[in-house]
Protein backbone atom coordinates (compact mmCIF):
# COMPACT_ATOMS: atom_id res chain seq x y z
CA UNK A 1 0.00 0.00 0.00
CA UNK A 2 1.18 3.15 -1.28
CA UNK A 3 1.78 5.82 1.97
CA UNK A 4 3.48 8.65 3.05
CA UNK A 5 6.11 8.01 5.73
CA UNK A 6 6.63 11.00 8.31
CA UNK A 7 9.10 11.89 10.81
CA UNK A 8 9.72 14.41 13.16
CA UNK A 9 13.60 15.47 14.72
CA UNK A 10 13.80 18.14 17.70
CA UNK A 11 10.52 16.72 19.36
CA UNK A 12 13.00 13.19 20.28
CA UNK A 13 14.49 15.85 22.64
CA UNK A 14 11.52 16.84 24.53
CA UNK A 15 11.33 15.07 28.16
CA UNK A 16 7.59 14.66 30.13
CA UNK A 17 5.97 17.01 28.18
CA UNK A 18 7.01 15.45 24.43
CA UNK A 19 3.32 14.36 24.55
CA UNK A 20 2.04 17.99 24.50
CA UNK A 21 4.50 18.96 21.20
CA UNK A 22 3.24 16.01 19.36
CA UNK A 23 -0.57 16.35 20.02
CA UNK A 24 -0.02 19.97 18.67
CA UNK A 25 2.01 18.89 15.83
CA UNK A 26 -0.38 16.42 15.09
CA UNK A 27 -3.32 18.95 15.06
CA UNK A 28 -1.43 21.17 12.65
CA UNK A 29 -0.56 18.31 10.19
CA UNK A 30 -4.56 17.49 10.14
CA UNK A 31 -4.89 21.46 9.70
CA UNK A 32 -2.61 22.13 6.75
CA UNK A 33 -4.45 19.27 5.03
CA UNK A 34 -7.97 19.72 5.52
CA UNK A 35 -9.77 19.25 2.27
CA UNK A 36 -8.13 16.26 1.61
CA UNK A 37 -9.33 12.88 1.87
CA UNK A 38 -6.82 10.49 4.00
CA UNK A 39 -6.20 7.99 6.96
CA UNK A 40 -4.02 9.34 10.07
CA UNK A 41 -2.28 6.82 12.01
CA UNK A 42 0.63 6.98 14.15
CA UNK A 43 3.44 4.33 14.43
CA UNK A 44 6.35 5.06 17.66
CA UNK A 45 8.85 7.71 16.45
CA UNK A 46 6.33 7.79 13.30
CA UNK A 47 3.11 8.86 11.13
CA UNK A 48 2.00 7.95 8.45
CA UNK A 49 -0.71 9.46 5.79
CA UNK A 50 -2.73 6.20 3.71
CA UNK A 51 -5.49 6.22 1.94
CA UNK A 52 -5.23 9.12 -0.11
CA UNK A 53 -6.08 10.26 -3.75
CA UNK A 54 -2.40 9.70 -5.51
CA UNK A 55 -3.28 12.37 -8.36
CA UNK A 56 -2.93 14.87 -4.74
CA UNK A 57 0.15 13.58 -3.74
CA UNK A 58 2.10 16.15 -5.14
CA UNK A 59 -0.50 18.76 -3.10
CA UNK A 60 -0.04 16.88 -0.38
CA UNK A 61 3.48 16.77 -0.11
CA UNK A 62 3.46 20.44 -0.84
CA UNK A 63 1.56 21.39 2.36
CA UNK A 64 3.19 18.92 4.50
CA UNK A 65 6.97 20.78 3.60
CA UNK A 66 5.22 24.21 5.12
CA UNK A 67 4.57 21.94 8.63
CA UNK A 68 7.15 23.19 11.38
CA UNK A 69 8.22 20.42 13.40
CA UNK A 70 8.82 18.02 10.69
CA UNK A 71 12.22 16.58 9.98
CA UNK A 72 11.35 14.99 6.87
CA UNK A 73 9.01 12.42 4.85
CA UNK A 74 8.75 9.99 2.22
CA UNK A 75 6.86 8.56 -0.28
CA UNK A 76 6.60 4.94 0.81
CA UNK A 77 5.55 1.37 0.04
CA UNK A 78 3.79 -0.43 3.78
CA UNK A 79 3.72 -4.40 3.58
CA UNK A 80 3.76 -6.65 6.08
CA UNK A 81 6.79 -6.77 8.58
CA UNK A 82 8.18 -10.60 7.47
CA UNK A 83 11.17 -11.23 5.33
CA UNK A 84 9.84 -12.15 2.45
CA UNK A 85 7.59 -9.52 2.17
CA UNK A 86 10.01 -7.38 2.93
CA UNK A 87 12.18 -8.45 -0.19
CA UNK A 88 9.33 -8.83 -2.32
CA UNK A 89 8.84 -5.31 -2.26
CA UNK A 90 12.62 -4.55 -2.33
CA UNK A 91 12.84 -6.44 -5.35
CA UNK A 92 10.25 -3.99 -6.84
CA UNK A 93 13.02 -0.83 -7.00
CA UNK A 94 13.95 0.26 -10.26
CA UNK A 95 18.00 -0.89 -10.01
CA UNK A 96 18.81 -2.60 -12.99
CA UNK A 97 22.30 -0.94 -14.17
CA UNK A 98 22.74 1.33 -11.31
CA UNK A 99 24.61 1.35 -8.24
CA UNK A 100 22.58 0.98 -4.63
CA UNK A 101 22.88 0.61 -1.12
CA UNK A 102 20.33 -0.83 1.08
CA UNK A 103 19.50 0.50 4.87
CA UNK A 104 17.35 -0.95 7.35
CA UNK A 105 16.21 -0.12 10.58
CA UNK A 106 14.66 -1.86 13.06
CA UNK A 107 12.32 -0.02 15.89
CA UNK A 108 11.00 -3.41 16.17
CA UNK A 109 13.93 -5.58 17.99
CA UNK A 110 11.79 -8.82 18.02
CA UNK A 111 12.60 -8.58 14.24
CA UNK A 112 14.15 -12.26 13.30
CA UNK A 113 17.75 -10.55 11.48
CA UNK A 114 19.60 -7.71 12.60
CA UNK A 115 19.66 -4.41 10.66
CA UNK A 116 22.92 -4.80 8.69
CA UNK A 117 22.46 -8.62 8.06
CA UNK A 118 19.30 -7.95 6.31
CA UNK A 119 20.30 -5.14 4.57
CA UNK A 120 23.34 -8.04 2.88
CA UNK A 121 20.58 -10.40 2.53
CA UNK A 122 18.80 -8.00 0.10
CA UNK A 123 21.09 -6.51 -1.36
CA UNK A 124 22.29 -10.08 -2.44
CA UNK A 125 18.78 -10.93 -3.37
CA UNK A 126 18.71 -7.64 -5.78
CA UNK A 127 22.21 -8.56 -7.73
CA UNK A 128 20.71 -11.82 -8.07
CA UNK A 129 17.83 -9.78 -10.01
CA UNK A 130 19.57 -7.60 -11.36
CA UNK A 131 23.57 -8.54 -12.28
CA UNK A 132 24.13 -5.85 -13.83
CA UNK A 133 24.08 -3.33 -10.77
CA UNK A 134 26.14 -3.14 -8.52
CA UNK A 135 26.46 -2.05 -4.78
CA UNK A 136 27.90 1.29 -3.70
CA UNK A 137 27.70 2.20 0.11
CA UNK A 138 29.52 5.60 -0.47
CA UNK A 139 27.77 7.21 -3.45
CA UNK A 140 24.66 5.11 -4.68
CA UNK A 141 22.56 5.83 -7.14
CA UNK A 142 19.84 4.49 -5.52
CA UNK A 143 19.50 4.05 -1.91
CA UNK A 144 17.17 1.40 -0.63
CA UNK A 145 15.24 1.95 3.12
CA UNK A 146 13.50 -0.70 5.09
CA UNK A 147 11.83 1.07 7.73
CA UNK A 148 10.84 -1.89 9.85
CA UNK A 149 8.49 -0.49 12.61
CA UNK A 150 6.78 -1.80 15.87
CA UNK A 151 3.34 -1.47 14.43
CA UNK A 152 4.10 -4.90 12.30
CA UNK A 153 4.64 -2.72 9.19
CA UNK A 154 7.50 -2.01 7.19
CA UNK A 155 8.29 0.76 5.11
CA UNK A 156 10.40 0.86 1.60
CA UNK A 157 11.10 3.76 0.04
CA UNK A 158 14.03 5.35 -2.13
CA UNK A 159 13.84 8.94 -1.49
CA UNK A 160 13.02 11.26 1.48
CA UNK A 161 11.65 15.06 0.94
CA UNK A 162 13.48 17.57 3.75
CA UNK A 163 10.92 19.77 6.11
CA UNK A 164 10.83 22.62 7.91
CA UNK A 165 12.26 21.17 11.22
CA UNK A 166 11.60 23.56 14.28
CA UNK A 167 8.59 22.89 16.61
CA UNK A 168 5.63 22.62 16.04
CA UNK A 169 3.22 25.56 15.91
CA UNK A 170 1.24 27.30 18.42
CA UNK A 171 4.11 25.20 21.37
CA UNK A 172 5.73 28.91 22.18
CA UNK A 173 2.84 31.40 22.72
CA UNK A 174 1.70 33.99 19.85
CA UNK A 175 3.92 37.45 19.29
CA UNK A 176 3.40 40.18 17.31
CA UNK A 177 5.24 40.83 14.20
CA UNK A 178 6.20 44.42 12.98
CA UNK A 179 5.84 43.68 9.52
CA UNK A 180 6.86 46.03 6.95
CA UNK A 181 7.56 45.75 3.03
CA UNK A 182 11.16 45.10 3.36
CA UNK A 183 12.84 41.73 2.96
CA UNK A 184 13.69 41.30 6.59
CA UNK A 185 10.55 41.23 8.39
CA UNK A 186 8.57 38.29 6.79
CA UNK A 187 12.09 36.27 7.23
CA UNK A 188 12.15 37.06 11.11
CA UNK A 189 8.28 36.08 11.15
CA UNK A 190 8.79 32.87 9.65
CA UNK A 191 12.00 32.27 11.67
CA UNK A 192 10.12 33.02 14.87
CA UNK A 193 7.26 30.61 13.77
CA UNK A 194 9.85 27.89 12.89
CA UNK A 195 10.33 27.65 16.73
CA UNK A 196 6.62 26.97 17.30
CA UNK A 197 5.82 30.52 17.88
CA UNK A 198 2.07 31.74 16.39
CA UNK A 199 1.80 35.36 14.89
CA UNK A 200 -0.14 38.57 14.65
CA UNK A 201 1.14 41.20 12.59
CA UNK A 202 0.98 45.03 12.87
CA UNK A 203 1.89 46.90 9.72
CA UNK A 204 2.11 50.91 9.75
CA UNK A 205 1.46 52.71 6.34
CA UNK A 206 1.78 56.86 5.92
CA UNK A 207 -0.92 57.40 3.19
CA UNK A 208 -0.89 59.76 1.17
CA UNK A 209 3.03 59.86 1.91
CA UNK A 210 2.81 55.98 1.00
CA UNK A 211 0.13 54.05 -1.54
CA UNK A 212 -2.26 51.84 -1.41
CA UNK A 213 0.06 49.56 -3.47
CA UNK A 214 3.09 49.68 -0.53
CA UNK A 215 0.03 48.20 1.31
CA UNK A 216 -1.43 45.44 -1.09
CA UNK A 217 2.11 44.56 -1.25
CA UNK A 218 1.94 43.64 2.85
CA UNK A 219 -1.24 42.21 2.29
CA UNK A 220 0.70 39.61 -0.28
CA UNK A 221 3.72 39.53 2.38
CA UNK A 222 1.06 38.36 4.84
CA UNK A 223 -0.36 35.65 2.41
CA UNK A 224 2.63 34.21 1.50
CA UNK A 225 3.53 33.93 5.54
CA UNK A 226 0.22 32.31 5.95
CA UNK A 227 0.56 29.36 3.99
CA UNK A 228 3.47 28.37 6.79
CA UNK A 229 0.98 29.82 9.69
CA UNK A 230 -2.07 29.36 9.03
CA UNK A 231 -4.89 32.49 9.33
CA UNK A 232 -3.03 36.00 10.40
CA UNK A 233 -4.47 38.62 12.35
CA UNK A 234 -2.87 42.26 10.13
CA UNK A 235 -3.28 45.37 12.06
CA UNK A 236 -2.63 48.22 9.74
CA UNK A 237 -2.54 51.55 11.82
CA UNK A 238 -1.38 55.23 10.33
CA UNK A 239 1.22 56.54 11.60
CA UNK A 240 1.20 59.81 8.96
CA UNK A 241 0.15 62.42 11.25
CA UNK A 242 3.32 60.63 14.38
CA UNK A 243 5.67 61.43 11.27
CA UNK A 244 4.01 64.82 10.32
CA UNK A 245 4.74 66.03 14.54
CA UNK A 246 8.29 64.45 14.87
CA UNK A 247 9.46 66.37 11.27
CA UNK A 248 8.33 69.62 12.61
CA UNK A 249 9.20 69.05 16.11
CA UNK A 250 12.00 66.74 16.35
CA UNK A 251 15.85 67.36 15.72
CA UNK A 252 16.34 65.31 12.05
CA UNK A 253 18.89 63.13 13.29
CA UNK A 254 16.87 61.58 15.96
CA UNK A 255 13.40 61.15 13.67
CA UNK A 256 14.26 57.71 13.09
CA UNK A 257 15.06 57.03 16.54
CA UNK A 258 11.91 58.50 17.88
CA UNK A 259 9.59 56.96 15.04
CA UNK A 260 10.63 53.74 16.16
CA UNK A 261 10.09 54.70 20.06
CA UNK A 262 6.84 55.48 18.60
CA UNK A 263 6.10 52.07 16.89
CA UNK A 264 7.30 49.85 19.93
CA UNK A 265 4.82 51.83 22.08
CA UNK A 266 1.79 51.01 19.92
CA UNK A 267 2.78 47.85 19.18
CA UNK A 268 2.94 46.77 23.25
CA UNK A 269 -0.43 48.65 23.77
CA UNK A 270 -1.68 45.73 20.76
CA UNK A 271 0.46 43.19 22.49
CA UNK A 272 -1.93 44.26 26.12
CA UNK A 273 -4.95 44.26 24.51
CA UNK A 274 -4.87 40.98 21.63
CA UNK A 275 -2.25 38.87 24.77
CA UNK A 276 0.42 38.56 22.76
CA UNK A 277 3.66 37.87 24.52
CA UNK A 278 6.41 38.97 22.67
CA UNK A 279 7.02 41.98 20.08
CA UNK A 280 9.13 40.42 16.90
CA UNK A 281 11.58 42.48 14.58
CA UNK A 282 13.32 42.02 11.35
CA UNK A 283 16.45 43.78 12.34
CA UNK A 284 19.88 42.63 11.70
CA UNK A 285 22.57 44.00 13.47
CA UNK A 286 24.60 46.51 12.10
CA UNK A 287 22.63 46.53 9.01
CA UNK A 288 21.44 50.19 8.92
CA UNK A 289 21.92 52.98 11.77
CA UNK A 290 18.17 52.06 13.18
CA UNK A 291 20.25 48.49 13.99
CA UNK A 292 23.64 49.25 16.16
CA UNK A 293 23.52 47.81 19.26
CA UNK A 294 23.09 52.12 21.02
CA UNK A 295 19.69 52.07 18.19
CA UNK A 296 18.40 48.86 19.68
CA UNK A 297 19.16 49.77 23.11
CA UNK A 298 16.99 53.22 22.75
CA UNK A 299 14.23 51.86 20.95
CA UNK A 300 14.21 48.84 23.04
CA UNK A 301 13.98 50.94 26.59
CA UNK A 302 10.54 52.28 26.09
CA UNK A 303 8.80 48.30 26.23
CA UNK A 304 7.95 48.14 29.58
CA UNK A 305 7.61 44.33 30.32
CA UNK A 306 7.90 42.30 26.85
CA UNK A 307 10.59 40.22 25.19
CA UNK A 308 11.45 41.86 21.90
CA UNK A 309 12.48 38.66 19.61
CA UNK A 310 15.11 39.38 16.64
CA UNK A 311 15.43 36.29 14.98
CA UNK A 312 17.77 37.78 11.92
CA UNK A 313 20.06 39.54 14.51
CA UNK A 314 23.58 37.61 13.28
CA UNK A 315 22.36 37.60 9.75
CA UNK A 316 23.86 39.32 7.10
CA UNK A 317 22.00 40.33 4.20
CA UNK A 318 22.83 37.86 1.52
CA UNK A 319 21.76 35.00 4.48
CA UNK A 320 18.74 37.24 5.03
CA UNK A 321 18.00 37.17 0.99
CA UNK A 322 18.55 33.01 0.99
CA UNK A 323 15.77 32.69 3.53
CA UNK A 324 13.25 34.74 1.69
CA UNK A 325 13.95 33.51 -1.69
CA UNK A 326 13.38 29.85 0.06
CA UNK A 327 9.52 31.34 1.49
CA UNK A 328 8.96 33.09 -1.97
CA UNK A 329 8.97 36.41 -0.48
CA UNK A 330 11.32 37.75 -2.14
CA UNK A 331 9.93 38.58 -5.27
CA UNK A 332 7.25 40.53 -3.56
CA UNK A 333 9.67 42.45 -0.84
CA UNK A 334 11.35 44.08 -3.61
CA UNK A 335 8.75 45.45 -5.47
CA UNK A 336 9.53 49.49 -5.40
CA UNK A 337 6.59 50.64 -3.61
CA UNK A 338 7.86 52.90 -0.35
CA UNK A 339 7.18 52.06 3.13
CA UNK A 340 6.58 54.68 6.07
CA UNK A 341 10.27 54.05 7.33
CA UNK A 342 10.67 55.90 3.41
CA UNK A 343 9.33 59.00 4.43
CA UNK A 344 10.79 61.84 5.81
CA UNK A 345 14.07 59.88 5.83
CA UNK A 346 17.13 61.80 7.28
CA UNK A 347 20.10 62.21 5.61
CA UNK A 348 22.43 61.68 8.73
CA UNK A 349 20.43 59.79 11.14
CA UNK A 350 22.00 59.11 14.40
CA UNK A 351 23.88 55.85 14.89
CA UNK A 352 24.52 56.16 18.25
CA UNK A 353 21.74 57.64 20.40
CA UNK A 354 21.53 57.84 23.49
CA UNK A 355 18.37 57.66 26.03
CA UNK A 356 18.39 61.16 27.25
CA UNK A 357 18.88 62.64 24.18
CA UNK A 358 15.74 60.63 22.43
CA UNK A 359 13.45 61.60 25.44
CA UNK A 360 14.83 65.47 25.44
CA UNK A 361 13.27 64.91 21.49
CA UNK A 362 9.79 63.67 22.80
CA UNK A 363 9.33 66.04 25.04
CA UNK A 364 8.27 68.15 22.32
CA UNK A 365 5.73 65.96 21.24
CA UNK A 366 2.42 64.57 23.18
CA UNK A 367 3.75 61.11 22.65
CA UNK A 368 0.56 59.37 24.90
CA UNK A 369 -2.55 61.26 22.60
CA UNK A 370 -0.23 60.53 19.22
CA UNK A 371 -0.28 56.75 20.29
CA UNK A 372 -3.40 56.74 21.29
CA UNK A 373 -4.64 58.66 17.99
CA UNK A 374 -2.79 56.02 16.15
CA UNK A 375 -4.40 53.43 18.06
CA UNK A 376 -7.58 54.41 17.03
CA UNK A 377 -6.66 54.23 12.59
CA UNK A 378 -6.89 50.41 13.64
CA UNK A 379 -7.87 48.58 10.68
CA UNK A 380 -7.69 44.49 11.27
CA UNK A 381 -7.79 42.21 8.16
CA UNK A 382 -7.66 38.62 8.69
CA UNK A 383 -5.53 36.95 5.96
CA UNK A 384 -5.31 33.01 5.31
Amino acid sequence: MKVLLLRFGELYLKGNNRNVFEGQLINNIKEMLKGEEYKFSKTFGRYVISNYDPSRETEIIDRLSKVFGLHSFSPAEEVDANVEEIAKQVLQSQVDNKTFKVIVKRADKNFPLKSMDFAASLGGKILQKFPDSSVDLYNPQLEINVDIRMNGKAYVYTSSIKGQGGLPLHTAGKGLLLLSGGIDSPVAGYLVSKRGLALEALHFHSYPYTSERAKEKVLNLAKILSSYIGEIKLHVVSFTKIQEAIHVNCKPEYMITIMRRIMMRIAEKLCEKNSLGAIVTGESLGQVASQTMQSMTVTGSVIKCLPVFRPCIAMDKEEIMAVANKIDTYETSILPYEDCCTVFLPKNPVIKPTIEKAQKEENHLDIDALVAEALETEEVVYIK
